[in-house]
């Protein structure tokens, strides 16, 4: 979907332009892992795609520093990652996923290597920065609970071969609180998604 590899089928397109390369204006994307140059600070992680492409110091500076503020690491900017959480690290890497402001935001399990209290919270984090933003976001996750959480839609693929099993809409109300993870109603979105993993496995 980012164009980092060549599909087997299909097209990937965005505003009827398929996506054949990568395309940081179009696409960004957040790893697993925050992947951040250990020798350049919060605020220099964030403008590198920017400097990669030539744009004026002052202009990627303060692009650089509108993400931070947006994704709460106002302050942070002259940090080296060593000297940042885990959290703080992915929001950095979010930050510079957004910095060229593209209208899709890929993201491959970013919060996946986070204790749960920080995941809870990074998630209510994404929904804010999803809301003031009002960017698409895909979102690959390993986590039902999450997946119900943060989402509109969940599409639900097997393991090898990957296919697409299911496709559901989440009806749940917005803004999403943390009381109703407890609920009926994700209670059984979160059963339909496993009962179809727990089929594929």
């Amino acid at each position: 979907m980012a164009g980092l590899r060549q599909q087997t089928s299909g097209t990937v397109t965005i505003n009827g332009a398929p996506i054949l390369k990568p395309d940081p204006d179009r696409v960004g994307v957040v790893f697993q892992e925050a992947s951040l140059f250990p020798w350049l600070t919060a605020e220099e992680n964030v403008e590198f795609p920017l400097a990669l492409r030539g744009v004026a110091k002052s202009e990627r500076r303060a692009k650089a520093q509108d993400a931070l503020r947006l994704v709460g690491l106002d302050g942070f900017g002259k940090r080296h990652p060593h000297e940042l959480s885990g959290g703080m690290k992915q929001r950095v890497s979010i930050a510079r996923g957004l910095v060229q402001d593209p209208p899709v935001l890929l993201m491959d399990e970013p919060f996946a290597a986070l204790d749960e209290q920080t995941r809870m919270t990074m998630g209510d984090e994404l929904l804010r920065i999803w809301a003031a933003t009002g960017k698409t976001v895909v979102f690959v996750t390993h986590s039902l609970t999450e997946a119900v959480y943060l989402a509109d839609e969940v599409v639900v693929m097997s393991p090898r071969p990957g296919r697409i099993v299911d496709h559901l809409q989440v009806p749940l109300a917005r803004p999403r609180t943390y009381e109703m993870l407890s609920g009926d109603a994700f209670g059984r979105l979160r059963d339909r998604i496993w009962r179809h993993i727990k089929k594929s496995a």
